[in-house]
């Protein structure tokens, strides 16, 4: 890798590493030894690249700290390219569309030997079925996710039954063959996890989750956490 690849390298690591990220970790990403990186922190700090940190304790890049936003690597182009396809064979119409914009934005600036890598990508996914039938608008879902707001769903169980739920979402997952949403139900007092294709009416309420951001997900990370290990041993 050339000096200037692991320099840009190194900052992109600190831009995705929230918590402070040690010379030995960016080396074993990077395949090179701690000197190396020892050295490369003290040249781009002598940049005025506002790294924090030093020798031991790792280090952190200033948030506020940006770089031209499309200085990509031909390995980025076609993670984005990949990625891509996948949502825009697995995701509604609204998303799908979305994520080739994003390609298509990309494709209008960068360089034109980059080109070659959204044209013809040396990945690529598989050809997928078309998901199970909805009766629902998934963007209402992602709006109370976005929003905060309680959804109200009728849903029909894996036996049959129609049930009226109010649930607050958390995520909306999606797979191979369809989609599902983790919310917290409260007629079930748990985390619980709705196919999309099984829901035969979804709105979004005026009612307010009434958490802080992110509390909602942080419980069902731990939920989730709680949840493996008895998994695991089925």
């Amino acid at each position: 890798m050339r000096r200037a690849d692991r320099l840009f390298q190194i900052v992109q690591i600190l831009r995705r590493t929230r918590s402070p990220i040690t010379a030995a970790a960016i080396a074993d990403e990077l395949e090179v030894s701690r000197r190396t990186v020892y050295r490369d922190i003290g040249d781009l700090i002598g940049q005025r690249v506002p790294i924090a940190g030093e020798a031991g304790f790792g280090y952190r890049l200033d948030p506020d700290f940006d770089m031209p936003p499309l200085m990509l690597t031909p390995d980025e182009i076609e993670a984005v390219v990949l990625g891509a396809q996948w949502v825009a064979g697995h995701s509604d119409a609204l998303i799908a569309n979305a994520a080739r914009d994003v390609v298509a934005k990309i494709a209008s600036v960068i360089p034109e030997t980059l080109r070659p890598f959204i044209d013809e990508p040396s990945m690529g996914v598989r050809p997928v079925l078309p998901p199970p039938a909805e009766t629902v608008d998934i963007a209402d879902i992602r709006q109370a996710i976005r929003a905060g707001r309680k959804l109200e769903l009728r849903y029909r169980t894996e036996a049959g039954e129609i049930t009226d739920r109010m649930v607050w979402p958390v995520i909306l997952g999606y797979a191979e063959t369809g989609r599902l949403l983790v919310a917290w139900c409260e007629l079930r007092q748990g985390f619980r996890h709705f196919r999309t294709d099984r829901m035969l009416a979804a709105g979004v309420s005026d009612i307010p989750i009434g958490l802080r951001a992110g509390e909602l997900r942080r419980r069902w990370q731990a939920w989730r956490e709680e949840q493996l290990p008895n998994r695991q041993g089925r």
